[in-house]
């Protein structure tokens, strides 16, 4: 079945490389560098690190505290980290500079992850959240490199079509060494798919252990300040097809709250254009982060059109909808706002985020909405209402404060992996 897979990866990779040319246009990123895609590159680390792959911008977010653990308890061993954008390698290079080694991922392809693991020799392979693919777990087996999943999360929808595939699923979910899933119900998917109970550990979703930094809230305060004293909501991570329905949302809204203002912030900087002129067709006054235009009582519209500034934003805004969630993508992270106290909506498509969901929703820190309409009325709501916006930012905060633990009980598993390797204490 290993075989078969591979041949349809082959197949399918004149394919892949046209997506790759398409997505370039609008994102040039995406151009370059596509030997390393394949296990070429010119400089290689010192052999016999940790090798972390993160896909992408919000994988990397997520894994920064435990890239400042693995620097500062394991300072002899070499980082590599991989991703599999360019939105996160960017990432990548602004948190960690020149103290990692970043490459693009290989493509699951045998000789492509053989070349990887023959350069890099990492020790422990750290993968992020779902990152499950045959040939490279096969091959870290292979070399005796144990492979770690962090921050483990399994949709039911996802399990069901790794289930379909039988007993291919099972030896290659039985190649993880170890799990730390995000909750009990994500554990249980992967062991019903094949992993061993005792290699499965619930260890609570690494995203709640994230700190806001003072440079963030001293942003925040110039950026509210630009925007005057009027009601702000953010509309963060938007996808195709979602933009149209929070733009229309926003024409309810100022329909009793003529000065409301919309911060919209797409998930994907390709797409920084095409929403500045949907923005246009629909008749708002607009000002794009990107050219520095001010933001007075005329705009209507702010496009947060810049990379890294979305906690900002977040922390600046009375209210805030997490998108990917109107649309089927599966959500994204409702904890960046929650962490500043601003009340948080989402829609109806949060599988991967499930759990966090459901637990906002249960301690009244956060709202599902099931349609544009919906939501038009939940953030009027919200604008009107300082008291009760006031009491949900607190629950969301609450609920932030309370889940913090994953990491430490994370690093306590990565630990486990590096016997005798703490530079720190002098060990080899």
């Amino acid at each position: 079945m290993r075989r078969l897979y591979t041949l349809i990866l082959y197949l399918l990779l004149p394919g892949v490389m046209a997506r790759l040319l398409w997505r370039s246009i609008k994102s040039p990123g995406y151009r370059h560098r596509w030997k390393e895609r394949f296990g070429f590159w010119q400089r290689s680390p010192a052999p016999g690190g940790i090798w972390i792959h993160a896909v992408s911008v919000g994988e990397v977010q997520a894994v920064e505290p435990l890239v400042r653990h693995l620097r500062e308890h394991y300072p002899r061993l070499p980082l590599t980290i991989t991703t599999s954008t360019p939105t996160g390698s960017g990432r990548v290079q602004l948190l960690f500079g020149e103290s990692v080694f970043h490459v693009y991922c290989p493509y699951d392809l045998p000789g492509a992850v053989r070349r990887f693991v023959d350069k890099v020799r990492p020790c422990l392979l750290i993968m992020v959240e779902t990152e499950i693919w045959p040939n490279l777990l096969a091959i870290c087996e292979q070399q005796g490199i144990p492979a770690l999943l962090a921050n483990g999360r399994l949709s039911a929808r996802s399990a069901r079509g790794y289930a379909r595939l039988g007993g291919f699923s099972r030896r290659v979910f039985a190649g993880i060494s170890a799990v730390a899933a995000q909750s009990r119900a994500d554990a249980d998917r992967f062991v019903e798919l094949g992993v061993p109970q005792q290699r499965v550990r619930v260890s609570g979703s690494i995203k709640f252990d994230m700190r806001i930094p003072a440079s963030v809230q001293e942003q925040v305060q110039v950026l509210r300040r630009a925007w005057g004293d009027r009601p702000v909501w953010v509309a963060a991570s938007t996808h195709e097809g979602e933009d149209e329905q929070v733009l229309a949302a926003h024409r309810k809204i100022l329909e009793k709250a003529p000065l409301a203002l919309l911060v919209l912030v797409p998930r994907h900087p390709e797409r920084f254009g095409k929403v500045a002129a949907l923005i246009q067709r629909r008749g708002f006054q607009m000002a794009r982060r990107s050219r520095g235009q001010a933001c007075d009582e005329q705009i209507q519209v702010f496009l947060g059109d810049t990379m890294g500034e979305l906690l900002v934003f977040l922390g600046g805004a009375d209210v805030a909808f997490v998108g990917g969630s109107l649309v089927r993508v599966g959500g994204h992270n409702m904890l960046e706002a929650a962490a500043q106290g601003v009340p948080v909506l989402f829609g109806p498509h949060v599988f991967n985020f499930s759990g966090i969901a459901h637990l906002l929703r249960d301690r009244e820190a956060g709202v599902m909405v099931q349609d544009s309409e919906a939501l038009g009325r939940q953030v009027s709501a919200w604008l009107r209402d300082a008291s009760e916006r006031s009491r949900i930012g607190e629950n969301g905060r609450q609920v932030v404060e309370e889940n913090r633990g994953a990491l430490q009980r994370l690093v306590a598993l990565v630990d486990e992996f590096l016997p005798g390797q703490d530079g720190s204490e002098g060990k080899p």
